[in-house]
């Protein structure tokens, strides 16, 4: 373009047009005519320089790193003195709350208690008018909030210990048994030590995933990962039985990890939790309403299901929605109070709402809390959690929560991504990075 142009630029130099002889205008220009080829070299055409516009292809290339940097921060290095120091604080307030227990945390909990039992009395009364619709749909409601309450507030609290010091056998750890196809036993050992000792750690907690859910990048995709919203939705509405498989380790039994021998164990307490609940819930209390059966059988069923899915959904929002950080096995080999504490607060994420709304998860909504202190009473969390939320931004680390309907849609997001082989978001990128403290080799 620019040679074509310079030769029609020259005919209407005004020099060129005065020239009474048009043969000079021929010599001079028809000489410098090949010149114009040189202009270009002289850089005349590129003096606007349009092309060093274009060429910040690098500096497009720039912001757009720039940009994805923005939305995935570079993550904190947390110092190892910081990480005893976090650990000590930690330790401070809990050495205050256990202080502090005495006759208004008793008077939660009996409280507590005695309105879970009037639901359920409640709602087994109103079966007796099922035949009213209003009457079938209130025993519902009042029969689901009982089996939320026990299994939420009181039962997985109190099988934590969280009320062992009132030394009082109803609510002891070791004698209670919930409304819940899982044996108490059982699930003080999947849930109390295998869970909240390896919080978050590939390959040891079984809670990511359950066995059959990939809920981190970190767990190699296949194709049978297709099927995740689906196992999700099965797990979610049969809850309480997925819970009561949990320790059997299924998947580790196929793989030759775990022999059928070793889990002989689990099978009595299964029949024996099995056939009192079903007993209880669909023959004898359906049996007392006489011709109501059906919907006597239909309201306890009914109940079940949305005992199981307000727990599934407590749960994983607790565990699993972006920002919750997984650790590997080394990451965490022979690490310190401090490290653990650490661990627990990346590794969990809290719900936002109103008191009834902690109250019908069992304060499980305020889960960093309860993964740093398992064992002190869940209705004190709400006055730690602001202890605990300053101590994470006093040293910069995440304190992750958010009202219910948008963890609960974060965390269905989340398992649907999974479903496929995606690359994780900038959302799901480690925040926080952990200085380990050095060890001698004497150690």
């Amino acid at each position: 373009m620019t040679l074509l142009q310079l030769p029609t630029i020259r005919p209407k130099n005004p020099k060129a047009e005065k020239a009474p002889k048009p043969e000079k205008v021929v010599k001079v220009k028809a000489d410098k005519a090949p010149k114009p080829a040189k202009v270009p070299k002289v850089k005349a055409e590129k003096a606007p320089k349009p092309e060093k516009a274009e060429k910040p292809a690098k500096p497009e290339k720039a912001a757009k790193a720039k940009k994805t940097v923005a939305s995935a921060p570079e993550p904190v290095v947390l110092s190892a003195e910081s990480v005893e120091i976090i650990g000590r604080e930690l330790d401070a307030i809990r050495d205050r709350v256990v202080a502090d227990l005495g006759t208004a945390d008793r008077d939660y909990i009996l409280n507590v208690v005695r309105m879970q039992r009037r639901l359920e009395l409640t709602g087994r009364g109103l079966m007796f008018l099922g035949f009213l619709p209003p009457a079938w749909l209130a025993g519902v409601a009042a029969l689901s909030a009982s089996k939320i309450l026990d299994n939420m507030e009181i039962g997985h609290n109190v099988m934590h210990g969280q009320y062992d010091w009132m030394r009082d056998d109803m609510l002891h750890s070791s004698s209670f048994e919930w409304d819940n196809v899982c044996p108490s036993d059982q699930w003080r050992h999947s849930h109390n030590y295998m869970h909240h000792t390896h919080t978050n750690i590939l390959d040891l907690d079984r809670d990511i995933g359950y066995g059959i859910l990939r809920m981190e990048y970190e767990q190699p995709w296949n194709p049978i990962r297709l099927g995740n919203p689906v196992y999700a939705f099965l797990l979610m509405m049969g809850f309480e039985w997925g819970v009561m498989l949990h320790d059997l380790e299924y998947d580790n039994v196929l793989k030759g990890k775990r022999k059928w021998s070793d889990v002989k164990v689990l099978l009595a307490g299964w029949w024996s939790k099995i056939r009192g609940q079903v007993t209880k819930d669909y023959i004898v209390h359906p049996a007392l309403t006489g011709p109501l059966f059906p919907l006597t059988f239909a309201g306890n069923l009914t109940a079940n299901l949305v005992r199981n899915v307000w727990a599934f959904s407590v749960i994983f929002c607790g565990h699993f929605p972006s920002g919750a950080q997984v650790f590997t096995q080394e990451e965490t080999a022979e690490e310190t109070r401090g490290e653990w504490y650490v661990r627990q607060m990346l590794g969990s994420a809290n719900i936002s709402g109103s008191p009834l709304m902690h109250l019908a998860t069992g304060n499980l909504s305020f889960q960093i809390e309860h993964h740093l202190f398992p064992d002190l009473p869940a209705h004190r969390y709400p006055e730690i959690a602001d202890k605990v939320r300053a101590l994470c931004e006093e040293h910069g680390l995440p304190y992750t929560t958010g009202p219910l309907h948008k963890q609960v849609g974060n965390v269905w997001s989340k398992m649907f991504r999974l479903a496929l082989p995606l690359p994780p978001t900038p959302a799901d990128t480690p925040a926080v990075l952990i200085e380990r403290r050095k060890v001698s080799p004497a150690a």
